[in-house]
């Protein structure tokens, strides 16, 4: 196992008070966010189980779009239930209550079969450690994307189940759930970084992700079986795979916060990117395209973090705002390492006074 590691991580200086203000969790705030979520989740599912009730003989010409569209905002919405809720529920910022942040983190992580166990570890880590090759690998870069291809598009956009994506989850946690990390892993780094956030070592936390992947596996086998034996199939769809289709939301919110950015420095507003968006995608994401600033500050809930934007917002490069404007940063340096590997781009920092 690798040992812990100190970086001298650039931090723009707060004041003592401020900080204390920023930190303040609230129980509230949180639980309107995973309510609110979890509401989408079950309006959407609704919506798309009683679109396919609905189909029959006579009117399957705008039943069957209509279950189309419901199952698309559905897969849509469900991929933020992911990784994306499970990462700041493990920060254990949200909820003053922990024993609520808890229940909602191990949820949110059973609906979309996310290895929180592994994940928790993992996240230390990356935040030790940032982009850096011999210490994270969470995220190595640079990292790869094609956007090229017909294939790719489809399984982004189509609310259909990816059959590779679901075959990989199913074999995977199968045998994450026997007590074997074999395989591709679920990070970067792969099948070693696995190895190297579980170690062989520590039997313990070893049992422990064992034991929550015979809940996520069985668990899910068990609501499938019903779901069939009921007539009710099309609720796999909904419950059991609904983040395994339509991530084109997901990806392109998510991709931005480190990709093209450059690794090995002590400096988060170099390896990590900000960019600003409307409310319901940061809604959605929550808050987590302030990702210098949550880097800079992880211990401030996702709801402070627009406060916390403002307080230092002096000593950090220029957000660009929206999708659009993200990706037209971000795709001109993706052509530029095909050809040079070690490009990556470096944003304008204002002068240290």
């Amino acid at each position: 196992m690798q040992e812990k590691v100190k970086i001298n991580w650039y931090r723009t200086p707060l004041e003592k008070e401020v900080m204390k203000k920023l930190m303040e969790r609230s129980d509230s705030r949180a639980l309107t966010q995973v309510l609110l979520q979890i509401g989408l989740f079950l309006l959407t599912g609704t919506a798309s189980y009683l679109a396919f009730r609905s189909i029959s003989a006579e009117n399957w010409t705008w039943a069957v779009p209509l279950l189309i569209a419901c199952l698309f905002f559905h897969g849509t919405f469900a991929h933020f239930m992911g990784w994306t809720a499970t990462h700041e529920l493990l920060h254990k910022t949200p909820f003053k209550n922990q024993s609520l942040n808890s229940f909602f983190l191990h949820l949110f992580s059973f609906i979309s079969w996310v290895d929180v166990i592994a994940f928790r570890v993992s996240h230390v880590k990356h935040h030790q450690a940032t982009t850096h090759h011999d210490h994270d690998g969470e995220v190595v870069l640079p990292k790869k994307l094609d956007l090229a291809g017909f294939s790719f598009w489809f399984w982004q956009f189509a609310p259909i189940p990816n059959p590779w994506t679901v075959w990989n989850r199913l074999t995977t946690w199968w045998r994450y759930a026997t007590g074997k990390l074999d395989g591709m892993g679920i990070f970067d780094g792969g099948e070693p970084w696995m190895r190297d956030v579980l170690p062989e070592s520590d039997a313990v936390l070893r049992r422990r992700h064992k034991n929550w992947s015979q809940v996520i596996f069985f668990g899910h086998l068990v609501l499938a079986a019903i779901f069939i034996a009921t007539g009710n199939w099309i609720l796999i769809l909904i419950v059991n795979l609904p983040t395994t289709y339509c991530n084109w939301l997901s990806m392109f919110v998510s991709m931005p916060q480190h990709i093209g950015m450059g690794p090995d420095t002590p400096d988060f507003r170099l390896c990590c990117r900000t960019y600003t968006c409307g409310r319901f995608v940061g809604f959605l994401y929550w808050n987590m395209q302030y990702h210098v600033e949550h880097h800079m500050y992880p211990a401030v809930p996702f709801y402070n973090l627009p406060a916390l934007r403002k307080a230092i917002e002096h000593d950090l490069p220029p957000a660009p705002h929206g999708l659009i404007a993200t990706w037209k940063e971000i795709l001109p340096v993706l052509r530029k390492q095909k050809d040079d590997p070690d490009y990556c781009f470096v944003p304008a920092i204002p002068q240290r006074v």
